[in-house]
């Protein structure tokens, strides 16, 4: 009897102590997934910042060119290519660039729900929608060079940002404090100063079909931005080169129906690549990574994020220029390069406090 009590007395001192220290191991337990949590959350954070600014900077880089390359590729003042066969070989590459990404990815991680290429029609549906946006209004950038030169063109683009910011709001249903939005009209007012030069007063007696055209372009650019942004961050897991691979697709399909309208006696009497040049092939390219690029931009940033890369881009394109075509940089390019410098400022500490 005398042992039972013993044994007894033991079994309830160790339960005791384990009772006892039950807890503080469950709190140790329970800090160290939170502290694995946390560091698994800002690597997670710092990885996402890193591939932002990485897109971002490609997206800046490449734009800054694209203009350069569209004048190059003319020869005597006009394409002596097919615009269409152009756009239908950007929208090719990129598909093909697409796949090619999404093997790697097949290779190195398998095929699973989010990567593979088989969708549903509810998915697959929404991609004809941005695709022939997008088609258009590439179309619409080399003809209206018919009544508006260059600089003035430049100008007139700057409609995009307000229409992006305007479209983004009511689309997305994203709020921009009233900081970003005055950021967003001084954007507007710094890319149209630091382009004008002596000639600029003529944007005003621009014909009112250039009118027309860059203000329908402004929102065809917009529209398609803000509804591409939309469909690819519906799915988040979804893999990128999938969507880029279906957008692509009816790209291609949209651009071979403007060959066979507009230019199907030339390509089959001349043939699809005639007056390809090496600058035109590099032309191709650059508009390939650059929709890869905005691509990306939208899935892991956003439309204003694009908006405010392309007007940093316009800029170095006006230095660069310097340098290729003897370009002089006025007093109104600094200015309005510091207005577009301010207006990035206020854009990154204006965002919209979380409501408590």
């Amino acid at each position: 009897m005398e042992y039972r009590r013993v044994k007894d007395q033991e079994s309830y001192d160790v339960v005791s102590q384990k009772d006892i220290e039950s807890p503080g191991e469950r709190s140790l337990s329970s800090t160290s997934a939170t502290s694995s949590l946390s560091t698994a959350g800002a690597s997670k954070g710092k990885n996402s910042w890193k591939l932002k600014s990485i897109v971002t900077l490609a997206l800046t880089l490449l734009t800054s060119s694209q203009a350069i390359l569209i004048v190059w590729s003319k020869r005597a003042g006009k394409y002596e290519y097919s615009v269409t066969t152009a756009n239908f070989s950007v929208e090719a590459l990129k598909c093909l660039l697409s796949l090619i990404a999404l093997y790697r990815t097949w290779n190195s991680q398998g095929v699973t729900e989010d990567n593979r290429l088989s969708t549903s029609f509810d998915e697959v549906s929404v991609y004809p929608i941005p695709a022939i946006l997008y088609m258009v209004k590439n179309l619409l950038q080399y003809y209206i060079f018919a009544y508006v030169d260059a600089p003035a063109y430049q100008i007139l683009k700057n409609l995009n940002i307000i229409s992006t910011g305007v479209l983004y709001r009511i689309i997305l249903k994203k709020k921009l404090s009233e900081i970003q939005w005055a950021a967003f009209v001084l954007l507007c007012a710094g890319c149209t100063t630091a382009q004008l030069n002596p000639s600029s007063d003529h944007v005003l007696q621009t014909p009112i079909q250039g009118w027309v055209m860059a203000i329908v372009m402004a929102l065809l650019s917009g529209f398609a931005g803000v509804y591409t942004e939309a469909i690819i961050k519906k799915r988040p897991s979804r893999n990128i080169n999938v969507q880029n691979f279906w957008l692509y697709i009816f790209g291609m399909l949209f651009n071979l129906v403007a060959i066979c309208v507009q230019d199907f006696d030339a390509v089959m009497n001349k043939g699809f690549f005639h007056g390809y040049s090496f600058i035109t092939v590099l032309m191709i390219l650059n508009h390939a990574l650059s929709g890869i690029a905005v691509s990306m931009v939208m899935k892991y940033a956003d439309n204003i994020v694009k908006v405010y890369s392309t007007s940093v881009a316009m800029l170095l394109t006006a230095v660069v220029s310097v340098f290729l075509f003897g370009f002089h940089l006025s007093l109104a390019f600094f200015l309005g390069s510091t207005v577009v410098s301010v207006s990035v400022y206020l854009h990154s500490v204006g965002k919209p406090q979380p409501q408590k």
